[in-house]
């Protein structure tokens, strides 16, 4: 099985255990969600939408944003980590929002790359899951995956990135995005896995070559 083979079935059972992925952030528009994605760096979703009610019901657009302190953004978000660095990111990038973009989140990766607390990641999220348009974030999470499959030799996030476009169609990467991130916390854990219990690591990462290794050395008893 090559890996543009392993990806197709891998994709199949995703959608049976998650058909419809909703995105773990809560939001309401392109900017909510680009501040969320933001706060999360090195934060749990759940702690992000644990404080970003308390700050949006103070700002939640661009103009409103930029018109509050660093304090008060930091006042809000203070439970999240690197949350000084943040306040000041949030506060910057939505000056930059109203001077250069008319206060709205653009939908161009250069430009959002260009914002301040923006990297690739957070860029790609909010162009594939705010605009629908084709691009596959890579996490820890799914670095992780990807290579403990065998999609990707895993020695950075970037050629994690090149190997899963080229494996699953464009027209799913979003999808199997959050697909995999679901997948990871409910099944494929960090710590403490089991990847003969696993429904893909069973047959595409450790679990299936500890089998094959086992049929081999049964056959390999045999014939002795």
């Amino acid at each position: 099985m090559n890996k543009r083979e392993k990806a197709t079935k891998i994709a199949s059972i995703l959608d049976a255990l998650f058909p419809m992925p909703d995105i773990p952030l809560e939001h309401e528009d392109p900017f909510t969600l680009l501040v969320a994605v933001v706060l999360s760096a090195q934060t749990t979703d759940a702690r992000v939408n644990m404080v970003t009610p308390g700050l949006f019901a103070l700002a939640s657009t661009p103009e409103a944003m930029a018109r509050l302190s660093v304090e008060q953004i930091l006042e809000k978000i203070r439970t999240c980590g690197l949350a000084p660095g943040k306040a000041k990111n949030i506060k910057r990038l939505s000056e930059l929002l109203v001077e250069r973009h008319d206060g709205r989140v653009p939908a161009d990766m250069a430009a959002l790359e260009d914002l301040p607390g923006v990297g690739h990641k957070t860029a790609s999220v909010v162009m594939a899951q705010a605009f629908g348009v084709p691009a596959f974030p890579v996490d820890t999470h799914i670095h992780r995956l990807a290579a403990r499959w065998k999609l990707s030799s895993g020695r950075n996030v970037e050629q994690t990135e090149r190997d899963l476009k080229k494996v699953f169609p464009e027209s799913a990467w979003g999808k199997v995005h959050l697909q995999i991130i679901y997948f990871g916390r409910t099944y494929c854990p960090a710590l403490r896995h089991d990847p003969d219990a696993c429904p893909i690591c069973a047959w595409a990462g450790e679990g299936g070559r500890r089998k094959a290794k086992g049929v081999r050395k049964a056959g390999a008893r045999t014939k002795r």
